[in-house]
Order: C-alpha cells, then structure tokens, then sequence
C-alpha cells in the first residue's frame, strides 16, 4: 500500500494550534525561566496566546464558506477528522473566553497574601515539613498555565472532532490535565487530593466505556467517520444491537463529563475539593466543549437514528433536572450548592439537545435546538465563571469559606459582593431580565416544537425548586445576622483588577444577554447547521 501524505488546512486550524504551541512553549519556559520571574512570564504568554486565539477564531469565521442564504457552512478538514464550521467556531469562541477568565483567576495573588491559590509543592505531603517550608518560601506552581492551556486546547478539538478516534483523543486531552489540576489546592489539600482522585478514577471507567463503545459502533459501520457512521445507519446495514450497545457506551463517556445523573456522582465533591478558580474554569469550559461533542455526534454520526437516542435523552434528562434540584435543597456549602446548581443547569441544556435541528422545519422567528443550546452555554458559562469567581473573595481565617453559616449577613457587611452574587442566582434561577431567562425560554421552546413536553414540564417543575434554593441563599445573606455561635463569620476580601474584570464582564453579560439576547441568538442562527 503507498503512503499517501493527508492534507492539513492550516489556515482552518491555526486558531487551535496558537493554544497547543503556547502550551508547549510554557513547557520550555519552565525548563529555562529562572523561578522568580515564572509567574509574570507564564501568565502574559498565556492570556496573550488566548487572545491571538480568539482573535484566530473571529478571522476563521468570517472567512467560512456561505450558502446563499447567509448561513456559515465550514469544511471538513485533515483528512475527514476535523470539522471547521459556523458551530465549531461559536464554540472555540466561547470556551476562548471561559479560558481567559480561568487564566485572570489562577494569576490572583492578593487573596492569599502575595501567593497563588496553588500548592507550593504538589510533591510534598500534607502536613509534612517539606510543605510547611515550600509555603514560607512563597513556592507555587507555575505549571498550572500549560496545563490550562493543553487543556483548552483538548476543549477546542472535542466539538471540532469528526471521528470517533479524534473525538476520543480529544476527550484525554482535555482530560488528563484538569486531573491535576483539581489536586493542586494550597489549602485543604487532603479534600483537594481526594478531589483529583475521585474525577481520575471515575474519569477513567467513563473513557474505559467510551473506547468500548467506539469498537462496537466501529463494529457495525465499519468507519470511524461520522459521515460514514450515518451513512451505514440510514442504510441499516449492520447488526443493530452493536449500534445500540455502541451509542449507549460512547454516551456514557459524554454524559460523565457533563456531570448529567447517574454519572454526576464526582461533581460536588471535585467542585469542592478543587481550587475554586480551577472549579471556574472546569464548570463552564468542560461543558460547553462537552456539549459540543455530544451534539455533533447525535446530530451528524447517529442523526438518521434519533428514535434510538432521543427516548434515553428524555430520561437522562429528566433525571438528571431532578437529582441537581432535589439534591442542591439540602446542601450548606457554596461550592456544593454550585455543583448541583449545574447538575440541573446540564439537565435544561439537554433538554434544548431534544429539539427540533433545522431551521426549514420550524415556523419563521423559532430557534433550532442547535441556537437554543449555544446560546444557553454562552449564558451558563459567564455566570458560572463570574460565581466562582465571587465564591473566592468570601474568606475567614482559614481562607475560602464555603459554609453557609459564614455567608451568614454577609449582604450587610458587603453589599456589593452579596448583591453581584445574588444577581448570579437569579440568573441561573431563570428570572426575566437576567441571561438565565432568555437560556431557559429558548431550550424549552425547541423541545416542545418536538413534542417534548413532558420533559419541559419536569423543567419548569425543577426551576421552581432551583428558585427555592437560589432565594435561600439570598435570604441568609440579606436577612439573616451573622451567627458567631459555630466560629467566625466570614469576610470579603478585596482583589486584585485580574477578578475584578472577571466578576465584571460576567455580570456584563449575564445583564446584556438578558436584556438584549438579539446579537448573540442572531449569531448563533448565523452559525448554521454542522457540516456532514
């Protein structure tokens, strides 16, 4: 057989090759960079190689291929492994921006007196004296940005992917380093450790199903190609049983990485047991990329068998609204509470994944499910961001306080944090005026144009339970005093203007998209459909 070289349009894929080189070049530095002038070093190339990026993606999408009627078509690229189009590059664009905030978030140094929130030394065990002296002499690690950004890159290539074996390369890759990064906490280490444990085995079984379920579906089409894949489903040419046993592994995986029931069990405690700017990052970027898998690999490999998955979605779904509402009443920690705030939130997301794809099927002025969940994403990732992002200004005497009895009158001691963080949960909670809202709205409306509506009944039954839990948070730090009687109450810190314009664009855009969702729903028609 001649070796025939593959094609790579590099003018297509040069936005996500800028993050994987950068990572690399953050590898050399370091190799070479004396210590005390690491973090400056790290942290300008890092947030300058994101903007390049973004700034990569913009140029990439405004020279796709258009149809006639305006809407963005894109190419398929290396070989059939890679797909550059319109939806591709709404989701570079959006976990671009959830990766500058993260990198704004991990170079906070005030909050912890001159340092990082990140173990001085990761090697060193808890409690030991070799921990004790790496944090009196200021050590951090600075190889928290690489692994950011290998990261973000694995986040860029998940949605882009077009076959099986690069969906699954992407999913390590994206994988692999928010492993470590989750275990790197310089407080609480032991709860940090335990944290990175828990999502590398869990994390581990979930790719061990995935793997398994590409051999099966290989089994029945054949190809590993998406296109090939549908191609042999519409056809019914293979055993159907592999196809079943094949879609329901490989959406094991998916489903794990966006913490939807019964594969939600490592989300609160990873979320709690992980330094909070990467809980930040992790919360909006690994869903977003996520979701950007699943639906190119319903939508384009399995599209033509949407009677075999739609019916396991309407259950997961639902489950997994109700498990992250239920569950979210009876917690008293923050970072917890979050966790299964967005176990819900994943739950509403899959929701608009039911709805109904092309724009021809619906009347003029509805969304297609494709807009409906781009457009949520984008609303989820801001305010989650922005959340974590207030979560690690609230501080005792032993850093972080996550508790709820230390919340406790907090709204009197700092209005403004208190205020910021309320208007997060009413966003999330779905209240008009707010992005939150406008996410909902959509969703919903996509699957009940699908006929869906039993799920959109259980969505409307489980925000009215999210709004408990939203408004009792509100209420202890409103209208609650402050209970000293279990320890002290907590504190705002003041940051540095690295989380201040984190907070700041997040409560931007939470405000704007609620009031003005226009733009960004027009750009998200403007994407287009997934190219096959």
């Amino acid at each position: 057989m001649d070796f025939v070289k593959p094609t790579i349009e590099y003018s297509q894929l040069w936005p996500m090759l800028v993050v994987y080189g950068v990572a690399c070049l953050g590898v050399v530095v370091e190799a070479f960079v004396p210590r005390a002038h690491r973090f400056r070093v790290q942290t300008l190339l890092s947030a300058a190689g994101l903007l390049v990026a973004l700034a990569g993606t913009i140029y990439v999408a405004t020279n796709l291929d258009v149809l006639g009627d305006g809407t963005a078509r894109g190419s398929i690229d290396v070989e059939g492994t890679i797909a550059v189009d319109g939806p591709t590059v709404f989701f570079w664009g959006i976990i671009l921006l959830c990766a500058l905030g993260g990198v704004l978030l991990f170079a906070e140094r005030r909050l912890e007196g001159g340092v990082s929130a990140f173990a001085g030394q990761a090697a060193a065990l808890p409690g030991t004296e070799a921990e004790r002296q790496a944090s009196t002499r200021g050590l951090e690690h600075t190889e928290i940005y690489p692994l950011l950004l290998f990261a973000v890159g694995g986040m860029m290539l998940f949605p882009a992917a077009n076959d099986l074996l690069t969906l699954f390369v992407a999913l390590e890759v994206l994988s692999l380093p928010l492993y470590l990064l989750c275990g790197l906490a310089r407080r609480r280490r032991l709860l940090s450790q335990e944290a990175a444990l828990k999502y590398f085995m869990l994390g581990a079984f979930s790719s061990g199903f995935f793997v398994y379920g590409v051999a099966l579906t290989y089994g029945f089409a054949g190809s590993m190609g998406f296109s090939e894949i549908n191609e042999a489903v519409r056809d019914d040419i293979g055993n159907q049983t592999l196809l079943l046993l094949g879609l329901g592994m490989m959406s094991v995986g998916l489903l794990f990485k966006v913490g939807a029931a019964p594969f939600h069990t490592w989300t609160p405690d990873v979320y709690q047991g992980a330094p909070t700017p990467v809980t930040a990052f992790m919360a909006a970027g690994t869903k977003i990329a996520a979701f950007g898998a699943i639906l190119r690999l319903y939508y384009v490999a399995f599209g033509s068998d949407r009677w075999s998955w739609q019916p396991m979605l309407w259950v997961i779904a639902i489950l997994t609204m109700v498990t992250g509402a239920v569950l979210a009443v009876v917690q008293t920690d923050m970072k917890r509470l979050l966790a299964y705030s967005s176990v819900a939130h994943t739950g509403f997301i899959l929701t608009g994944v039911l709805g109904v794809q092309q724009a021809s099927d619906l009347s003029d002025g509805q969304v297609t499910s494709l807009q409906a969940v781009l457009f949520y994403l984008t609303t989820y990732g801001f305010a989650m961001i922005g959340a974590f992002a207030l979560v690690t200004l609230v501080r005792d005497s032993g850093g972080e306080a996550t508790t709820f009895a230390r919340w406790q009158g907090l709204g009197r001691r700092s209005p403004l944090v208190a205020g910021l963080f309320a208007f997060f949960l009413l966003s999330m909670a779905g209240i008009p005026l707010t992005a939150g809202f406008v996410g909902k709205w959509a969703v919903f409306t996509v699957a009940l144009s699908a006929g869906a509506w039993p799920v959109v009944v259980a969505a409307i039954l489980c925000s009215i339970i999210a709004v408990f839990f939203y408004v009792r948070v509100i209420v202890l730090m409103f209208f609650l005093d402050g209970d000293t009687t279990g320890g002290e109450v907590a504190t705002v810190t003041k940051p540095s203007v690295l989380t201040s314009a984190t907070i700041l664009v997040g409560v931007a855009a939470t405000l704007v998209l609620g009031i003005v969702p226009g733009p960004v729903l027009d750009l998200a028609a403007n994407a287009g459909q997934f190219v096959r």
